[in-house]
């Protein structure tokens, strides 16, 4: 049995079948992706609920691959809950607070700003039209996060084409050596 369990939590919509997210769950089968019940519309306190539930359905330690608005549920999580969490890769965190940011999703504003219980690293990359540099860079300060950032990879999702992104594995597999 492995020391630390992989939970893949894609953002808003679910990582369809050219995600890196799924590409890393269909090439390691531990990994396993937190399913929500609303992709479109999601409301906060449900997505809370159904990570906190796997997180804690295992007394293993879990790493947390976050995307976009899913990086926004861990901050969220970590003011309500805590568990076997120890540590979290955060890519692409999505600005709720921005008037840019489209309707739908509920209770994910403010973006909470206090330090994260457990190590993590921000990636941002420098064109993405949902989070600004200098966003992503408060968001990195403010959970006391490493700070990566990337060229021109936009939202770093399925439109960015990465593929497996080996880039990507290289800093989980950091978090999973520390």
């Amino acid at each position: 049995m492995t020391r630390t369990r992989v939970l893949i939590l894609p953002g808003r919509g679910n990582s369809g079948p050219d995600h890196w997210q799924t590409y890393w769950e269909q090439a390691n089968p531990g990994f396993e992706r937190v399913l929500q019940t609303d992709w479109e519309t999601p409301d906060i306190r449900d997505w809370i609920r159904n990570l906190h539930e796997a997180i804690t359905r295992d007394s293993r330690p879990a790493i947390l691959v976050a995307h976009s608005l899913s990086c926004c549920l861990v901050a969220h999580w970590a003011t309500v809950h805590s568990g076997p969490v120890e540590a979290a890769l955060l890519v692409e965190p999505s600005d709720v607070d921005a008037p840019t940011f489209p309707p739908g999703p509920i209770g994910f504003s403010p973006m909470p700003l206090q330090p994260l219980p457990f190590r993590n690293i921000v990636v941002a990359s420098t064109n993405d039209e949902r989070v600004s540099v200098e966003r992503s860079r408060q968001f990195a300060a403010a959970w006391h996060a490493e700070y990566v950032l990337l060229g021109k990879r936009g939202h770093i999702g399925s439109a960015a084409k990465l593929g497996a992104w080996p880039e990507g594995m290289e800093l989980l597999d950091r978090l999973r050596r520390e």
